[in-house]
Formats: C-alpha cells, structure tokens, sequence
C-alpha cells in the first residue's frame, strides 16, 4: 500500500509501505477513506517530536472501514464505517478507568503516527479497538467526522473544559488555525460574554468571526490592551493557548485575570518562560494537557444534530494520493488560506449501523 512517510526532520514522503496485519487479538484493520493534516504533524517534521522514529507512517486521525478485526473485538465488525480516533485506550489501566485515554501505560494513548504507523495511508492498524474507533451514522459526512477524531476533542477539553468558561466569561483565545477555530466554536456552547481571538493572519482572523469570534486582535497590535479596555482593566477570565511558540505562551499570561484560567493547548517544541515572579500573587491556574478523547461521542451526537460548524474549517479537499501537495498546502496555510485540509472523502450513500 501507499503510506506518508517521516524519514527525519524535513524529510517525507508517499511512497509503498508494506500492508498492517492483525498482531493482537484486540486489533483492527481499518481501510482509510478520510483523513486529514494535523498542525502537529507539522511539528513532527520540524523534529519537534523526537519519540517519532524515521520510517513512521505520520497520521493519527481518519475515517474508514473496517476489512478486519482480531479475535477479542466486540464493539465493531468488517463493514462498519468507523471514526478512528487520535487517541488508542486499553480500558483497563488506572488512566483509561479515570477516562483519562491520553495517558494509558496499557499500550494506547498518543500513539498512531507518534510510536506506531499511523492513519495517512491507504490502511491502518488500530490497537484496542473496542475503544479507540467509533460507529459512525450514515447522516455524518466523513469530512465532518474526521475532524472528530482530534482537534474538535482536543479543543474542547483540553482549551474549553480545563480553561473552566463559563457563562458570562470573557474568554480569549490566542491562534486562529484549526484548533483555535474549533476552541471558538465549542467556546460558544456555554455562553461566555465575549471571545476574542487573536493571530497574525487575517484570513484567520475572518474564519474566526464567521466562527463566532466576538472580536479579534492582531498578535502584533498588543492584543492586551484590547483585553484591558474590554475587561476595565481585570484582564480575560480564560486564555486559551493555541500555537505552541513560547511568545504567544507568554502572551496569555499577561492577558489573564487574578483567579483566571490559562489553558495550554498548544504543542511545544521549545521552552517556554513562566513569569512566577508576576503570577505567583495572582490566584492563576495553568493547565496542559493531551487530549483524552472521552468527549468524542457527545460531539458526534451534536455533528450529527448539526449543533457544530464542522465543515466550515474544511477549505480543501484532495485525493489521498495527493498527499504531498496537501502537505504543501497547509505547510503554507499563510499563503493558502488553509485551514482544514481533508484527502479522501468517498461519499456513503446508505451505511447499516448495527444497534449497541
């Protein structure tokens, strides 16, 4: 099969791979109709992610078939179309007990295209499958579910559900690519009083409005004085991190409020200075975090509602042999307007899914 591979910093390719096989019991192989370009595969190939081995299948999101399961599967069957999630979970380690799949020590967690072959291929083999894809319905469209399978989730627990918005919030959120767009969007379902977004490009800033961004804020025109004049001063009660780069880390703790929240989300390849000299007074709470992907089924539930702007993040489509152009084009997401770029997309017509 055809695979896209990391063969060390600045250096990949789509080229043939040999085919995955069943190895556990637990497994399942999964033919790849939809996948997608995450900003953290970009890191990857700057060297970033140096647990990434040259010869690794880059990917961890997708939707596709399942063509064959191992003996110990239960929850899905050759035929399901299935949502292949960015996170593995074994289910029986302390983590996966607390629903916490990121950090599993049972064999999943971040795993696809980080420690494993990952889902940017033609086929892909998906450990502990029981938990780690998900049936989909017939009436979402594989490019909405795709985005399910990471920064939908990531965004909403890792920047919305740590950061702790609340109605009534001033809620900022500091990088309008994918997940910063996706932090807007699920933002708005608890009813902050405003979100401001802010960035470099103003092609995002625009994709942030149309997202439901209140106001936003070039990353160049001191976005906290922004902040002050909106808050009278207090500063944001959330700031969400969603770049990665120590500047804009630095950024949101100038910007939040004594007893606010800064929610990390970002993928850091450098260190990052904490102000504790400025902080330690002012009752903040810093998160991080890997996604855990426990909030997959109710976002597929309110996609298949329409209750999320799913398909407004997709600005192109492409064939999944034309991987290395798609690459190309969110690389330069500057020049492109990228922001979601999804390769594959067959369309179901009808698709049985077999009731739990």
């Amino acid at each position: 099969m055809k695979g896209y591979v990391f063969h060390g910093p600045g250096q990949s390719a789509w080229v043939d791979v040999p085919d995955p096989a069943v190895k556990d019991a637990t497994d399942a192989i999964v033919r790849v109709d939809a996948v997608t370009i995450c900003g953290t595969d970009l890191h990857i190939l700057k060297g970033d992610v140096p647990e990434v081995r040259p010869g690794t299948v880059l990917g961890h999101e997708a939707v596709g078939e399942i063509v064959e399961t191992g003996g110990d599967v239960r929850t899905v069957r050759p035929g399901d179309r299935v949502l292949v999630s960015c996170i593995t979970a074994c289910g029986r380690c302390r983590y996966c007990r607390e629903s916490m799949y990121g950090q599993c020590r049972g064999g999943g967690g971040w795993i696809l295209g980080h420690l494993i072959d990952g889902t940017q291929a033609e086929y892909v083999r998906v450990p502990c499958a029981d938990l780690s894809v998900h049936a989909l319905p017939g009436a979402v469209d594989s490019k909405d579910a795709v985005l399910l399978a990471d920064i939908f989730p990531t965004s909403y627990e890792v920047g919305v559900l740590n950061g702790r918005v609340r109605p009534g919030d001033t809620v900022v959120v500091v990088g309008a690519g994918p997940i910063g767009l996706a932090a807007i969007a699920t933002a708005r379902l608890f009813a902050p009083e405003r979100i401001v977004a802010v960035d470099l490009a103003a092609s995002r800033l625009d994709a942030a409005k149309r997202l439901g961004a209140d106001a936003v804020a070039h990353a160049g025109e001191r976005p906290e004085q922004l902040i002050a004049d909106l808050t009278d001063g207090l500063g944001a009660d959330v700031v969400i991190e969603a770049v990665g780069v120590p500047e804009t880390f630095e950024l949101c703790t100038r910007m939040v409020r004594p007893g606010g929240h800064v929610a990390n989300i970002g993928v850091h390849g450098r260190p990052a200075t904490l102000h504790l000299e400025d902080l330690w007074i002012k009752n903040v709470t810093l998160t991080t975090g890997l996604v855990d992907t426990y909030s997959t089924p109710t976002l597929l539930r309110m996609t298949a509602a329409g209750r999320l702007p799913t398909s407004q993040l997709v600005t192109h489509t492409f064939p999944l042999e034309q991987m290395e152009e798609a690459y190309d084009v969110f690389a330069r997401a500057a020049d492109t307007g990228a922001l979601k770029v999804v390769l594959g997309e067959p369309q179901h017509d009808v698709v049985a899914v077999r009731p739990a």
